[in-house]
């Protein structure tokens, strides 16, 4: 046995000692479930710390099948340390086997290098057999960088090289949902994961960067590094949408975080507002309901129910009365609304004036009155009619609805008041049909009477997406001592209200402030397809450093063809030849039709989303949906359709394009879009 079979040998043995420590971890957690049933303790207390036993215990079970380590860090001091996705110790005491790749102390595993090692002697990459579920067996090679000058080695059975394991597991196929990157954190990736809580991002990510995996491994990092406080307030997902949440889904939970919401804008406001959308804007209602103005428009609307008295208060308090003048009741009332408190605030913040008002009478007369005394007062009909009358009650619904019914105000023009406006208002507010656009004007509302208390940390993908209303909702969720990791690329903006600068919107999602950086080095996208794609960014509404990808191999092949679907069924079949996820690009509006193309082929085709095993290898995908999902090989349909889907279509097509991981084929019975210019691989 050589020298680096016994390494191997020996590191597969020790895997297994992880195995059987794990699993006596997990027994451990359910013994003490047991015990904790028979704790002397207050009945809160018990139930906490049954909860947290429950949970750890249940989160030990559900480990997910797969290798136990990735790495390993030999340093300088003689100690070693095997990294991997969940701390393995045989004794809370004790030096663990395995290290949490969030511990300060792995963090050299992606920090070190020849000229800051760091204190690290040697840096250990190991390879595991592909989709291996954890069987020692499976571990197939390792590869030493030696950070001290002495030559590396590597021993794997597939003959990888040095820097081979590396390549190989971020090159791997990409079948089933989205997977972690733990293993293959680059510098770059690692210091944007590991920045302080208080801490707002903004990652502008060029197709392949790794942007999404960033924001996930940040959240997961939060999460291990401020327990309390994180969970105290809460950590909230928001993808573009369901495809995109079903594709990362399993990222999180293959981390050890089980319990983050994972959400779209869209479905979070109407959660909260308690709505479904019932009814579709046309596209110049829309426009106008996304619009920040629309912000004021409805802080007017709500704040004209405001009103001065017109008549002193009086509050009959045993054998006395005591009065209020107007002029005195109308100066607190113009005192609380140049405040700007939320409207219901106010109200209350009304309220307590009154009532102190009223007070200072009665303690001028006889004397000091106690809080029971005020609480009745501040009860009193005369005081909540006062209220009514000028700080009434409202409900979003109800001031949307007289917005939309009759929009008046001057900040809009004549063509967008008439684009809101109900060709035929409900007869009540409750009767309404809501449209998406209008979920988010009542959620405003909604932020406007009364401010929520937010989470802790939000991670938002696709950000450039945004309108700048549903920009705000985001901001409303997000506590005053809370922060944002925003993820995006300007290069992909598809919506109609895509931002065009960061700093824009980052004001509207309130951190102006935040750091802007830019991840420009692609690992997922081959770079004759980054180089492909790069063509069009001149023609793109949007100032952004072109891709660049650190991957050599990949094929991109352009062809133009005279009939066209049976090529995408011959490419399709070729495809299906090779390892790997096949897609299928389209234009929206030629998804069904290509649908029933494959099927009457015998090629099942899933949609977005399908990521369970058994989903077919093979997706269809409409191009409006294509944003954060990646396939081995793409075939892309018609690129001048894709282009000419509206103002942004070429934006679109540039998302097209770079979702190929190993190959792209183009196929295209029409002529190209110029902005792609000459076709390659003819």
């Amino acid at each position: 046995m050589t020298p680096l079979d016994h390494d191997l040998h020996r590191e597969r043995a020790f895997h297994d000692l992880c195995r059987a420590t794990l699993d006596r971890m997990a027994d451990g957690a359910d013994e003490r479930v047991i015990t904790c049933e028979d704790v002397s303790a207050s009945g809160a207390d018990a139930e906490v710390l049954g909860h947290r036993l429950r949970s750890h215990a249940k989160e030990l079970r559900e480990e997910a099948p797969g290798p136990l380590f990735f790495g390993r860090l030999d340093r300088t001091d003689g100690r070693s340390h095997h990294i991997g996705r969940r701390r393995i110790s045989a004794h809370p005491a004790e030096p663990p086997l395995v290290v949490d790749w969030r511990a300060p102390v792995a963090r050299a595993f992606y920090q070190a290098r020849p000229d800051d090692p760091q204190g690290v002697r040697v840096r250990r990459r190991f390879g595991w057999a592909p989709y291996s579920k954890g069987d020692s067996a499976d571990l197939t090679g390792l590869e030493d960088e030696h950070l001290d000058g002495a030559p590396d080695m590597s021993a794997a059975a597939d003959g990888a090289g040095r820097g081979g394991l590396l390549a190989a597991e971020i090159e791997r196929p990409r079948v089933g949902p989205m997977r972690d990157i733990a293993a293959t954190i680059r510098p770059e990736q690692d210091d944007l994961v590991r920045a302080p809580l208080g801490t707002s991002l903004c990652v502008q990510g060029a197709p392949g960067t790794g942007k999404t995996a960033v924001g996930l491994h940040r959240a997961a990092y939060l999460l291990y590094a401020h327990p309390r406080r994180v969970q105290a307030g809460g950590l909230l997902i928001l993808g573009p949408n369901r495809a995109f949440l079903a594709y990362v889904s399993e990222v999180l939970p293959a981390l050890g975080e089980r319990d983050v919401r994972q959400t779209t804008v869209d479905e979070e406001i109407a959660r909260a507002v308690g709505h479904r959308p019932r009814a579709e804007d046309g596209e110049a209602a829309a426009a106008v309901k996304h619009d920040a103005r629309m912000a004021g428009v409805l802080r007017r609307a709500l704040h004209a129910r405001v009103a001065a008295p017109s008549e002193e208060l009086t509050v009959p308090d045993g054998a006395y009365r005591w009065r209020v003048p107007a002029g005195e009741l109308a100066a607190l009332v113009a005192d609380v609304r140049a405040e700007a408190p939320p409207y219901l605030v106010g109200r209350e913040r009304l309220r307590s004036r009154v009532v102190r008002a009223v007070r200072a009478r009665a303690e001028r007369r006889a004397g000091p009155v106690g809080a029971a005394w005020e609480r009745r007062v501040g009860r009193s009909r005369p005081v909540a009619s006062l209220l009514d009358a000028c700080w009434p009650r409202a409900v979003p619904e109800q001031v949307l609805a007289e917005v939309l019914a009759d929009p008046r105000d001057p900040a809009l023009t004549g063509a967008e008041r008439a684009a809101i406006r109900w060709p035929r208002p409900p007869r009540s507010y409750r009767s309404a049909r809501w449209t998406a656009a209008d979920l988010v004007l009542l959620d405003e509302l909604a932020g406007q009477l009364e401010r929520p208390a937010g989470y802790g940390h939000i991670v938002v993908d696709e950000a450039q997406d945004l309108s700048p209303m549903q920009c705000r909702a985001v901001a409303r969720r997000t506590a005053a001592s809370g922060s944002l990791t925003v993820l995006g690329d300007l290069a992909q903006g598809t919506a109609p209200w895509a931002a065009a600068d960061w700093r824009e919107q980052l004001a509207h999602l309130g951190r102006p402030d935040a750091r802007v950086t830019a991840l420009t080095a692609g690992y997922r996208v081959p770079r004759a397809v980054v180089e492909l794609a790069n063509r069009l960014l001149a023609a793109l509404p949007a100032d952004v450093p072109p891709a660049r990808s650190v991957r050599r191999d990949g094929e991109v092949a352009v062809r133009a063809v005279t009939d066209l679907e049976a090529a995408v069924v011959d490419a399709v079949r070729a495809a299906l030849g090779r390892e790997g996820s096949v897609g299928v690009v389209v234009a929206d509006a030629a998804y069904e039709r290509l649908r029933d193309v494959l099927a009457c082929a015998g090629i099942p085709a899933g949609h977005p989303g399908e990521v369970a095993a058994g989903a077919p290898r093979v997706t269809l995908v409409p191009d409006g949906l294509a944003k954060g999902l990646e396939y081995d090989h793409v075939v892309l349909v018609e690129p001048a359709a894709i282009a000419e889907a509206g103002p942004r279509g070429l934006n679109r097509l540039y998302v097209a394009l770079t979702r190929a991981v190993t190959r792209l084929d183009v196929l295209h019975a029409r002529p190209l879009p110029p902005e792609l210019g000459p076709a390659p691989g003819r």
